[in-house]
Protein backbone atom coordinates (compact mmCIF):
# COMPACT_ATOMS: atom_id res chain seq x y z
CA UNK A 1 0.00 0.00 0.00
CA UNK A 2 2.92 2.36 0.69
CA UNK A 3 4.12 1.79 -2.86
CA UNK A 4 0.79 2.97 -4.30
CA UNK A 5 0.72 6.06 -2.03
CA UNK A 6 4.29 6.93 -2.96
CA UNK A 7 3.54 6.44 -6.65
CA UNK A 8 0.43 8.62 -6.49
CA UNK A 9 2.29 11.34 -4.57
CA UNK A 10 5.09 11.24 -7.14
CA UNK A 11 2.59 11.44 -10.02
CA UNK A 12 0.81 14.39 -8.42
CA UNK A 13 4.09 16.23 -7.82
CA UNK A 14 5.26 15.54 -11.37
CA UNK A 15 2.03 16.78 -12.93
CA UNK A 16 2.16 19.95 -10.82
CA UNK A 17 5.74 20.62 -11.94
CA UNK A 18 4.73 20.09 -15.55
CA UNK A 19 1.75 22.41 -15.19
CA UNK A 20 3.64 25.30 -13.58
CA UNK A 21 7.18 24.78 -14.80
CA UNK A 22 6.77 24.21 -18.52
CA UNK A 23 5.28 27.49 -19.71
CA UNK A 24 6.12 27.96 -23.37
CA UNK A 25 7.18 31.39 -24.51
CA UNK A 26 5.71 33.08 -27.54
CA UNK A 27 8.06 33.89 -30.40
CA UNK A 28 7.91 37.48 -29.26
CA UNK A 29 5.26 39.98 -28.37
CA UNK A 30 6.89 42.92 -30.02
CA UNK A 31 6.40 43.70 -33.71
CA UNK A 32 9.60 42.02 -34.89
CA UNK A 33 8.07 40.78 -38.13
CA UNK A 34 9.90 37.44 -37.92
CA UNK A 35 7.26 34.73 -38.23
CA UNK A 36 7.27 31.14 -39.41
CA UNK A 37 3.64 30.16 -39.15
CA UNK A 38 4.03 26.96 -41.15
CA UNK A 39 6.80 25.77 -38.82
CA UNK A 40 4.47 26.23 -35.86
CA UNK A 41 1.75 24.22 -37.59
CA UNK A 42 4.33 21.49 -38.24
CA UNK A 43 5.35 21.55 -34.58
CA UNK A 44 1.70 21.16 -33.54
CA UNK A 45 1.38 18.22 -35.93
CA UNK A 46 4.41 16.67 -34.27
CA UNK A 47 2.95 17.31 -30.81
CA UNK A 48 -0.31 15.65 -31.91
CA UNK A 49 1.62 12.64 -33.27
CA UNK A 50 3.38 12.36 -29.91
CA UNK A 51 0.00 12.46 -28.15
CA UNK A 52 -1.19 9.69 -30.49
CA UNK A 53 1.82 7.54 -29.56
CA UNK A 54 1.32 8.28 -25.85
CA UNK A 55 -2.35 7.28 -25.99
CA UNK A 56 -1.45 4.11 -27.90
CA UNK A 57 1.04 3.05 -25.25
CA UNK A 58 -1.18 4.08 -22.33
CA UNK A 59 -3.88 1.81 -23.71
CA UNK A 60 -1.42 -1.04 -24.27
CA UNK A 61 -0.27 -0.83 -20.64
CA UNK A 62 -3.73 -0.29 -19.13
CA UNK A 63 -4.66 -2.86 -16.52
CA UNK A 64 -1.10 -3.91 -15.80
CA UNK A 65 -0.11 -3.34 -12.18
CA UNK A 66 3.55 -4.29 -12.06
CA UNK A 67 5.80 -1.38 -11.02
CA UNK A 68 7.48 -1.00 -14.41
CA UNK A 69 4.17 -0.82 -16.28
CA UNK A 70 2.74 1.69 -13.79
CA UNK A 71 5.90 3.76 -14.12
CA UNK A 72 5.64 3.76 -17.90
CA UNK A 73 1.95 4.72 -17.82
CA UNK A 74 2.80 7.69 -15.61
CA UNK A 75 5.56 8.74 -17.99
CA UNK A 76 3.27 8.48 -21.04
CA UNK A 77 0.53 10.46 -19.27
CA UNK A 78 3.01 13.22 -18.40
CA UNK A 79 4.28 13.19 -21.99
CA UNK A 80 0.72 13.46 -23.33
CA UNK A 81 0.01 16.38 -20.99
CA UNK A 82 3.17 18.25 -22.02
CA UNK A 83 2.50 17.98 -25.74
CA UNK A 84 -1.16 18.96 -25.40
CA UNK A 85 -0.08 22.00 -23.39
CA UNK A 86 2.49 22.85 -26.08
CA UNK A 87 -0.34 23.01 -28.60
CA UNK A 88 -2.50 25.15 -26.33
CA UNK A 89 0.41 27.53 -25.74
CA UNK A 90 1.21 27.78 -29.46
CA UNK A 91 -2.35 28.66 -30.33
CA UNK A 92 -2.91 31.12 -27.51
CA UNK A 93 0.56 32.70 -27.21
CA UNK A 94 1.42 32.81 -30.89
CA UNK A 95 -1.52 32.50 -33.25
CA UNK A 96 -4.28 34.20 -31.26
CA UNK A 97 -2.08 37.03 -30.06
CA UNK A 98 -0.19 37.70 -33.29
CA UNK A 99 -1.66 36.05 -36.38
CA UNK A 100 -5.45 36.03 -35.99
CA UNK A 101 -6.62 39.61 -36.33
CA UNK A 102 -10.04 41.23 -36.00
CA UNK A 103 -9.37 43.05 -39.28
CA UNK A 104 -9.36 39.78 -41.26
CA UNK A 105 -12.50 39.23 -43.34
CA UNK A 106 -12.89 35.68 -42.03
CA UNK A 107 -11.95 36.58 -38.44
CA UNK A 108 -14.87 34.74 -36.81
CA UNK A 109 -14.12 31.55 -38.74
CA UNK A 110 -10.40 31.72 -37.93
CA UNK A 111 -11.12 32.38 -34.29
CA UNK A 112 -13.47 29.38 -34.11
CA UNK A 113 -10.96 27.08 -35.79
CA UNK A 114 -8.11 28.14 -33.54
CA UNK A 115 -10.32 27.84 -30.47
CA UNK A 116 -11.33 24.34 -31.57
CA UNK A 117 -7.66 23.32 -31.34
CA UNK A 118 -7.42 24.57 -27.76
CA UNK A 119 -10.57 22.64 -26.81
CA UNK A 120 -9.37 19.49 -28.60
CA UNK A 121 -5.97 19.71 -26.86
CA UNK A 122 -7.72 20.15 -23.51
CA UNK A 123 -9.78 17.02 -24.24
CA UNK A 124 -6.57 15.18 -25.17
CA UNK A 125 -5.28 15.99 -21.69
CA UNK A 126 -8.47 14.65 -20.12
CA UNK A 127 -8.87 11.45 -22.15
CA UNK A 128 -6.83 8.58 -23.52
CA UNK A 129 -8.74 7.46 -26.59
CA UNK A 130 -7.93 7.67 -30.28
CA UNK A 131 -11.13 9.50 -31.20
CA UNK A 132 -9.99 12.45 -29.08
CA UNK A 133 -6.55 12.44 -30.72
CA UNK A 134 -8.10 12.27 -34.20
CA UNK A 135 -10.28 15.30 -33.39
CA UNK A 136 -7.18 17.19 -32.31
CA UNK A 137 -5.34 16.26 -35.50
CA UNK A 138 -8.34 17.30 -37.62
CA UNK A 139 -8.60 20.62 -35.79
CA UNK A 140 -4.93 21.33 -36.52
CA UNK A 141 -5.43 20.46 -40.19
CA UNK A 142 -8.38 22.86 -40.34
CA UNK A 143 -6.02 25.84 -39.83
CA UNK A 144 -3.11 24.58 -41.92
CA UNK A 145 -4.54 26.23 -45.05
CA UNK A 146 -4.05 29.64 -43.42
CA UNK A 147 -0.32 29.00 -43.00
CA UNK A 148 1.15 27.41 -46.14
CA UNK A 149 4.83 26.68 -46.51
Amino acid sequence: MNYVRTLLATLAATLMLVAIGQRAQAHCQIPCGIYDDHARVETMREDAATIWKSVTLINELAGQTDPQSVNQIVRWVVNKEQHAQNIIDTISDYFLTQRVKASQEDYAERLQRHHAIIVAAMHAKQHSDMETVEKLQSAIEAIAMYYPE
